[in-house]
């Protein structure tokens, strides 16, 4: 399947498209009725699909704790993916830069990468990945 054709298969399965990267779908989030943004869930057009799903959590969100400790945090934010069958796959920290002041790091996420292969587009593990997202932080 061509990530355009998968891309005409999420919406006629219901759920909205934030854009196409290269061979991945990114699923949108709408806030509000004006508002779409990256929800950190993608669709991997490959056999099998892979369901990728990025979460984190900002360090000014809990100032006091460590990294593993916030990293912690996104897998218990996680734990209804692991029950599903995603994988944790990688761990990475983003530093959040001053638009005015490249040199200046306003902020830190700390991120963990989930992936599931499925055979067929899982209408129920997109939705649980969309859901799970929303309980954690997007920067995408």
């Amino acid at each position: 399947m061509t990530p355009q054709e998968l891309k005409k298969a999420l919406i006629t399965a219901g759920f909205e498209v934030y854009r196409t990267n290269g061979d991945e779908v990114v699923l949108a989030d709408r806030v509000r009725d004006n508002l779409i943004l990256d929800s950190g869930v993608r669709v991997r057009a490959s056999t099998p699909f892979e369901i990728r799903l990025i979460m984190g959590l900002r360090r000014a969100q809990y100032p006091v704790d460590d990294e593993p400790t916030l990293f912690g945090r996104v897998r218990q934010i996680a734990s209804p993916l692991l029950a599903d069958g995603f994988v944790e796959v990688t761990t990475r920290t983003s530093p959040v830069t001053d638009p005015a002041d490249a040199t200046r790091t306003l902020d830190t996420f700390y991120e963990v990468v989930f992936v599931k292969k499925i055979p067929t587009l899982d209408e129920a593990s997109l939705r649980l990945a969309l859901r799970v997202a929303k309980m954690a932080e997007s920067r995408h």
